[in-house]
């Protein structure tokens, strides 16, 4: 017995296109390899980020702690 019921489509998280949701397309959630490619160069170039509170320590620098301080007035050679 044949299913007839509608497959589910979901849009392309780059371009949008309403493409089948199926096991056959490689790229899903992808509608191409363009788009998949697209979306991994943005994620490689740091376009995307994920959100975070910043924090104090954010901001701080290794020399700011003391033990290395000490080897800020020590001479490298």
């Amino acid at each position: 017995m044949a299913d007839n019921s509608p497959k589910p489509t979901v849009a392309c998280p780059q371009c949008g296109k309403q493409k089948e949701w199926s096991t056959e397309n490689q790229y899903r959630p992808f509608c191409s390899e363009r788009c998949r490619m697209i979306d991994l160069g943005a994620w490689a170039a740091e376009e995307y980020q994920i959100a975070s509170q910043t924090s104090e320590n954010d901001y701080s620098s290794s020399f700011e702690d003391p033990e290395s301080r000490d080897y800020m007035d020590k001479p490298l050679h």
